[in-house]
């Protein structure tokens, strides 16, 4: 067999290199929104896509160590006793990189008292013998005694996994001056540091090659040791047993018996959609098509044809589409194409017929009876479909499903975000869809009608799955939602240009003096906004304590600085801090300014499957990003006002709800009377757990018992509660076992809540909406208290979050079915804001505080405030 048909065997030592990416990649830059640490992860598989593409390997594996104990301890307890303990940041790391090689279908090898480098010396000895080409990827010099003519060492050249050199027999002669398999005689005599194995005092690695040159072995050295002159030769006869030790330790078994053959380590195709998952919750956006491009798999998963052929659209006129849309009896998938927002075609399908046409002012005319009945619909991604028919005077009715927010409610954490996503995952089957790279695609995407009829079959398989609660939330909250917000988005909020340039100016100005006050402290100007220079002045001008160190020196970012400056308080640093917020604020104002359109609205698009709790996010622009409860909150809020032909803003919200549905779903008593007898809820509580007086309660017990209560919704340990109240650790603990011990029910339904999550997988509001969590099993510390600290919280705030969908919705059905003009327009938050018409103030007050107070059964009520102005601050209550 010539080298060129011979298989490549790659087997890389995952623990050692893992542990070098580690280091070589700032771990401050690689982490998750959950706060996991994710450098090694992404060093090592770097370095793996880059081999895999570079070396084009037949078979793989990856071995990992079990534990520091193997049968080297056995023999010599003190064998790498001197590492340092692995840093926090790499636990956990480990396993979720094994949970990335699983889904690029790599196998991992692992074995009790075996190190990862006997693994790899057993698998080069097998596929040198079997006609393998064997390439050993490490970070471990005791690999280089399994260099031979079949089996090439890949070693990084520095800190890190970039650059690795190609050790063969002759680069390694070239480099120690004897052979590989006499380069363990070298590390013997010598010693290995980080193997805590010291070696002959005195002798180095020249001295150790001049001495097997001469004695052509180890063994035949150490019998003729008497024969070595001088102190060297002393210390070599003085330490003769720690050589024979540290040559048996550091001598690479490869005859382990192994669960696999190198032929079992076919390279095989890799689970792209697990691939995809995976990465999605590591973060890797940019990592993903690396890994695609190595293996050679396309950047879409491969589906099966459709199990039925698709079927041909039927070219119709706008009164031929009317007629046969009339004639369906039930549903049917809908989509509209939308050019800049306007419609441009129309496609109609149900199971076995599809139909579709241009879209203008005849067929809006033809089809607005159906698009405006109660004849189900099926769409994918309605709200955009929905705003383009208000804008051409059309209502739709009829909503049954929308895929995207079904496909979201099944998954929260890693929603499909397109079409072609839903059909492959739910019906294994690939969307057509035209290369939009290509400027003659060499296939045809999906026509409008054949979408349609997809997202009809995808809306059915999406069904089979989704549990009955989950179905009830997607029907009676989220679709009647969809039209909600709709409404709104079209609707806009009038915002005053005026009095948001007036404050950017002010704020210029304020930024301008700041900065200002700020150079004369220093004695010199520079770029308050550039890291490396704010870097010299904190930490060589100013000589400030160091922060936390980064890739480009030491962080400069507000929480770093901001704890800077409660331990070491500089007038420096609080000018830096308040220009940051000027500028902040700045930004905020001139993105809101730049959304005002011609009708001096704001049209802000909600997002429903922005989180993974069922809250509402906004973009282009975020409103959810305006500071509450500030001086600088409400000169921005003032800026948006009652539009022209109304009469007043009407803002509502809920007081304490995350508590009260804490009070419901744990059933305390203490927390149920305290909203029963309408109490100042942090005044009652603190009552309690100090023991005295309601009236005795100060403002500061309050406020630590407010942080308690709210904390333990998130949950809050006793360090985090005294980070966030400046006390001590152990004051805060005994403030938790004092909270405890007088609202019980509350503990236990916190327990409760995580060990039912970690039964079920997942957790579930009031009203059945489900977030999995499937990181509650994980063997990832990291992970597993993360998903626990978010299981305590998403039945809580998944709940408040319907509470406020439900409202909203029937406040909107409510101003429609009885003909009022006021019309929602803002939903941040917890707060609900109405353009009130002259002339429907009582009525729509009531059907605001009617809604929102009735829109659950708690066994608290839900308290609804209202207030009233011409703009949104002066409407504050």
């Amino acid at each position: 067999m010539t080298d060129s048909a011979k298989p490549t065997l790659m087997v890389v030592d995952g623990h050692s290199l893992a542990y070098r990416a580690f280091f070589a990649l700032p771990v401050e830059n690689f982490t998750t929104k959950d706060n996991q640490h994710t450098n090694a992860i992404y060093g090592f598989l770097s370095m793996l896509v880059n081999l895999i593409k570079a070396e084009k390997p037949t078979h793989m594996a990856i071995a990992f160590d079990t534990s520091r104990h193997s049968f080297r301890t056995e023999e010599y307890p003190e064998y790498k006793a001197t590492r340092s303990e692995t840093p926090g940041e790499f636990k956990g790391q480990i396993p979720l990189l094994q949970d990335c090689l699983a889904a690029m279908s790599i196998p991992v090898l692992t074995q009790e008292g075996i190190e990862a480098d006997d693994i790899l010396a057993t698998l080069a000895k097998q596929g040198s013998e079997q006609g393998y080409d064997v390439l050993v990827v490490s970070g471990d010099r005791d690999t280089i005694q399994l260099v031979n003519d079949d089996v090439t060492l890949l070693y990084p050249l520095v800190q890190g996994v970039s650059q690795l050199k190609r050790y063969d027999p002759v680069t390694v002669q070239e480099r120690y001056g004897v052979r590989p398999e006499q380069y363990p005689d070298i590390a013997a005599l010598v010693g290995e540091t980080s193997d805590n194995l010291p070696g002959v005092p005195k002798v180095g690695e020249k001295t150790a090659v001049k001495w097997l040159t001469q004695f052509g072995s180890l063994d035949e050295l150490l019998a003729r040791a008497g024969e070595i002159k001088g102190v060297v030769g002393g210390n070599l006869r003085e330490h003769i047993e720690d050589v024979r030790r540290n040559r048996r330790l550091n001598r690479l078994l490869n005859d382990v018996e192994l669960p696999v053959t190198p032929a079992e380590l076919i390279v095989r195709p890799i689970d792209a959609q697990g691939v995809r998952d995976i990465f999605a919750r590591l973060e890797f956006r940019t990592l993903l098509p690396r890994v695609f491009e190595a293996v050679g798999a396309p950047d879409e998963p491969a589906h099966d044809e459709p199990a039925v052929a698709v079927p041909e659209p039927v070219e119709s006129s706008a009164a031929e589409l009317a007629a046969w849309l009339g004639e369906q009896q039930g549903e049917v998938g809908l989509l509209l194409t939308l050019v800049g927002g306007a419609i441009t075609r129309v496609g109609a399908a149900t199971e076995t017929e599809l139909r579709e046409c241009s879209w203008g002012p005849e067929t809006a005319h033809a089809l607005t009876a159906w698009l405006e009945s109660d004849a189900p619909k099926v769409l994918n991604d309605a709200k955009p479909q929905v705003k383009a028919l208000l804008r051409d005077g059309i209502r739709l009715g009829g909503l049954a499903h929308d895929t995207l927010l079904a496909g979201w409610l099944m998954r929260p954490s890693f929603p499909d975000k397109t079409l072609a996503h839903l059909v492959g995952r739910y019906l294994d089957e690939k969307l057509p869809e035209a290369d939009p790279t290509q400027l003659v695609p060499e296939t045809d995407g999906a026509t409008p009608s054949q979408e349609a009829w997809f997202t009809l079959r995808t809306a059915a398989a999406i069904r089979e799955a989704m549990p009955a609660s989950v179905a009830a939330v997607l029907g009676d909250i989220e679709l009647p939602a969809v039209i909600a917000l709709a409404d709104m988005e079209s609707a806009g909020v009038a915002v005053s240009h005026d009095v948001l340039s007036t404050f950017s100016g002010e704020l210029l100005a304020r930024t301008d003096v700041l900065a200002a006050e700020a150079f004369a402290l220093v004695g010199r100007e520079f770029n308050l906004g550039s890291p490396k220079q704010l870097q010299e002045v904190l930490f060589e001008d100013l000589q400030l304590p160091k922060t936390r160190k980064t890739k480009t020196g030491y962080s400069t970012d507000a929480a770093v600085l901001a704890y800077l400056q409660d331990t070491h308080p500089h007038p420096f640093l609080a000018l830096l801090l308040q220009h940051r917020e000027a500028t902040k604020l700045r930004q905020i104002i001139e993105s809101l300014d730049a959304a005002i359109g011609d009708d001096h609205r704001i049209h802000t698009t909600y997002v429903q499957t922005g989180s993974q709790t069922g809250r509402l996010s906004s973009t282009d622009p975020n409103l959810q990003n305006i500071p509450v409860r500030t001086e600088e909150s409400r000169r921005i809020r003032s800026a948006f006002q009652v539009g022209e032909g109304y009469e007043a803003l009407l803002t509502a919200d809920y007081s304490q709800i995350e508590m009260r549905i804490m009070a419901h779903l744990s059933g305390d008593p203490g927390l149920i009377e305290a909203f029963n007898s309408g109490e100042d809820l942090h005044r009652f509580v603190g009552a309690r757990v100090f023991g005295v007086e309601p009236e005795e309660v100060t403002s500061a017990m309050r406020t630590k018992v407010k942080a308690m209560s709210y904390g333990l919704v998130y949950g809050l340990s006793a360090f985090g509660l005294s980070k966030q109240l400046r006390i001590e650790q152990s004051e805060a603990k005994q403030l938790m076992l004092e909270y405890f011990a007088r609202f019980g029910a509350v503990r236990d339904y916190l327990r409760a809540s995580v060990m039912q999550a970690k039964e079920d997988g997942y957790t579930e509001t009031i009203f059945g909406r489900r977030r999995p969590f499937p990181d509650l099993a994980s063997p990832n510390r990291v992970l597993r208290e993360n998903a626990e600290r978010a299981a305590l919280n998403a039945p809580i705030q998944g709940s408040a979050a319907d509470i406020m969908k439900i409202a909203l919705n029937r406040i909107h059905a409510d101003l429609r079915e009885r003909g009022l003009t006021s019309r929602a327009l803002l939903q941040i938050h917890d707060e609900l804001v109405v353009e009130v018409s002259a002339g429907e103030w009582d009525e729509v007050e009531g059907i605001v505080r009617d809604r929102m107070a009735g829109a659950a059964e708690l066994t608290v009520p839900l308290d609804v405030q209202v207030g009233r102005g011409r703009d949104w601050n002066e409407a504050a209550h």
